[in-house]
């Protein structure tokens, strides 16, 4: 098949795309690099299956185009990142709606099945934990812009599905949760490279807030076979589903397993909220999926243990800064 991936120069996309060639299809993909990078893609360059548009989602004639000749579509295009989306909350809104909006219309025009990427942030404040796919989302008041990221991918999930009840349009939504591994940036906030980097160094590992809070890790290798598999299956079109794993670590258990991997000496220092990001900033203490249904319908389960994430991880680090390439804000 011909596959299109929205971002696919990002961390996400640049390893599903690398799947998908191996499947032996074709794979399309467009980024405008603002948070993929083009080193994650070089290689793939010279494969003849493979092309990449530098280019925005605005670009409405290209993402028509693209969409068009395309037997699946990915969209994992989107502003991430908790810094991103606390420094820059217009673009995080605008790049998500309008975006998930072009590509979906672009889709529909041919009917192209399509997998849209939202977010464990929908859930937001939900005490309701374990998280259900059907459970009542729980967001915070739209003055904290903290939520803005979580009202972007809870309105791209709405319009999906209603391109799917409308127009029968062939529309599978991933909720994922933490996903991470090696080629992941820590630069808008992804705690897991942001460690090993810091611990690599041997900087402090900086953990924000108490370190209470806890949080589910899944290996990117483990995601992209959910996605692969959730769009080879027609009954889970129109269908929304919790992409993670059940483990659950506090952030401060989390720094020590990657010092412990990296074998360093880096203190864990805690930094405020208030201290870390401007203003009032709200976090959820406990974020865990049911991975049941997706279980269920096409029978995943991630398969690669916390530890082995970790060395992953630290070894990519250990990688870069091998090259030179680490560089993190105190």
């Amino acid at each position: 098949m011909r596959i299109f991936v929205t971002g696919g120069a990002g961390f996400i996309g640049s390893h599903l795309a690398r799947a998908l060639l191996r499947q032996g299809h074709e794979v399309d993909i467009l980024d405008d690099l603002s948070t993929g990078r083009a080193g994650n893609f070089e290689d793939l360059k010279a494969s003849a299956r493979f092309s990449c548009v530098i280019d925005s989602l605005d670009n409405i004639s290209a993402v028509t185009r693209l969409a068009a000749r395309a037997d699946r579509i990915y969209h994992l295009a989107a502003a991430v990142g908790v810094r991103l989306v606390i420094d820059d909350p217009v673009g995080t809104i605008e790049t998500n709606v309008r975006g998930t909006e072009i590509v979906l219309q672009a889709a529909a025009a041919k009917r192209v099945p399509i997998f849209i990427a939202s977010s464990s942030e929908v859930y937001g404040k939900s005490p309701d934990l374990p998280f259900r796919e059907d459970g009542d989302l729980t967001l915070g008041a739209t003055a904290n812009m903290r939520w803005s990221y979580a009202c972007s991918k809870v309105l791209d999930e709405c319009l999906a599905l209603a391109y799917h009840r409308d127009g029968r349009l062939p529309v599978v939504i991933g909720r994922l949760f933490n996903t991470t591994g090696p080629r992941q940036t820590g630069r808008y906030g992804m705690v897991l490279p942001s460690f090993a980097r810091q611990a690599v160094a041997g900087a402090p590992i900086t953990v924000f807030g108490d370190g209470t809070q806890t949080r589910c890790f899944c290996h990117v290798q483990d995601t992209v076979r959910a996605l692969i598999g959730l769009m080879e299956d027609p009954r889970c079109y129109g269908e929304v589903f919790n992409v993670g794993t059940g483990r659950e670590i506090s952030v401060a258990d989390l720094a020590r397993l990657v010092r412990d991997a990296a074998r360093s000496g880096s203190p864990i220092e805690l930094l405020p909220y208030d201290r870390a990001y401007e203003g009032d900033f709200e976090d959820m203490m406990r974020r865990v999926p049911d991975i049941g249904k997706i279980e269920r319908m096409i029978g995943w389960r991630p398969e690669i243990p916390l530890e082995q994430l970790v060395q992953d991880v630290v070894a990519d680090a250990r990688s870069e800064s091998s090259r030179g390439a680490v560089r993190f804000a105190s």
